[in-house]
């Protein structure tokens, strides 16, 4: 039609296509004849927002080595490693989900009606708890009583005990103070080591003692409510999937060995999502007040204001012809108490039972107790 003089616009309009289209067909059939007409695909030459074929490999193959490893940890690696190109989170995303890498269906969205909570500072808040999941060699398990800086993140206390006693998880507690001070506050659950909150009768626990010794407010988390203390909770996941999973010690010494080193790049190495990749030891700073207080964790109760009593039948003990009940349910066992000036305090092992007010000034027996707390 051209040929026939015919204009390029009214030959467009003719078949329904654009005057651009009809001329891109001339000088495809000028250029290669007829077989310069047939259908081509209609895919972009490039694309603008196609990563860099060297900066893929760099992406999968550091997915590959280290496969708990998201988009933001690989970005974040890139721009350490001055990956150049440095790939996007969206881009790192798909290009994991093309390399089939990654399930689409196992994201979790956050629950809406969590909210996310942070001290000002650091040692304003410790969160503490026991994990298990510790398999020695001679088929044993064992426990650890792990302690995380509310503010900083930063792993204060990283314990590893055969059983989660009072006076072992107390022994770690107290040596974490030693290291890094004294904190404000803090937060543990319900258990037994932990508070007398849920015994039959009002007692203080070792536990609880230590912090009042020390001025600490020791808060308690509200039943069945693990996302009150979720730092923690997530300490333990990331604990089991990079420490604990698949390996077994040989004893408690090598186990606590191997334990502090991780904890050392934890705490040193690690960038941390929450806290927008940097490392906890970045926003941590240990306190420079007094030396935390310990003695309630002396072994021997032999001192002159240490006596013992057994506990009759009827739940009594007297001091200086002072009846004092202890419970019926502690009948038979022996107990210690503490002269304390006018105040006697009444311990079960490391439990403390009672204190009390001495209602006379008679001369107290002196049968001190004669075994270790």
């Amino acid at each position: 039609m051209i040929r026939d003089g015919v204009p390029v616009v009214e030959v467009a309009s003719r078949f329904g296509v654009s005057r651009q289209a009809v001329h891109r067909w001339l000088r495809r059939y000028e250029a290669q004849g007829l077989g310069g007409l047939a259908d081509r695909s209609h895919r972009p030459p490039r694309c603008s927002h196609q990563m860099d074929p060297t900066t893929e490999v760099w992406v999968l193959e550091t997915r590959r080595r280290n496969p708990d490893w998201g988009p933001r940890r690989l970005v974040h690696e890139a721009v350490r490693a001055r990956v150049d190109p440095t790939p996007s989170r969206s881009g790192v995303y798909r290009a994991l989900k093309r390399a089939g890498l990654i399930d689409p269906g196992a994201r979790r969205r956050r629950d809406r009606r969590f909210k996310r909570w942070e001290r000002g500072g650091a040692m304003e808040l410790w969160q503490m708890d026991v994990v298990g999941g510790v398999l020695l060699a001679d088929g044993t398990g064992a426990k650890i009583l792990t302690g995380i800086d509310d503010h900083s993140r930063y792993v204060v206390c990283a314990g590893v005990m055969e059983r989660a006693t009072s006076r072992a998880v107390c022994s770690h507690f107290a040596e974490a103070m030693r290291i890094h001070g004294v904190p404000q506050e803090v937060l543990t659950d319900n258990g037994k080591v932990f508070t007398g909150r849920f015994a039959a009768n009002d007692i203080e626990v070792l536990f609880d003692r230590i912090c009042r010794e020390n001025g600490i407010d020791h808060l308690l988390t509200a039943p069945r409510s693990p996302t009150t203390t979720g730092k923690i909770e997530r300490f333990h996941r990331t604990l089991r999937s990079e420490f604990l999973t698949g390996r077994v010690f040989d004893d408690l010494p090598s186990a606590q060995a191997e334990l502090d080193a991780w904890v050392g790049r934890y705490n040193t190495e690690r960038p941390h999502q929450a806290l927008s990749m940097a490392t906890p030891a970045s926003r941590f700073s240990p306190a420079s007040s007094r030396p935390a207080d310990a003695s309630a964790l002396v072994g021997e109760r032999t001192g002159e204001e240490w006596i013992s009593r057994k506990v009759t039948t009827n739940g009594i003990i007297s001091v200086a012809w002072q009846e004092i009940s202890c419970g019926k349910h502690r009948a038979g066992r022996r107990v210690d108490i503490q002269l304390q000036g006018p105040m006697l305090q009444i311990w079960d092992g490391d439990e403390l039972l009672k204190t009390v007010l001495r209602t006379n000034g008679k001369e107290v027996r002196k049968k001190h107790a004669a075994r270790a707390s």
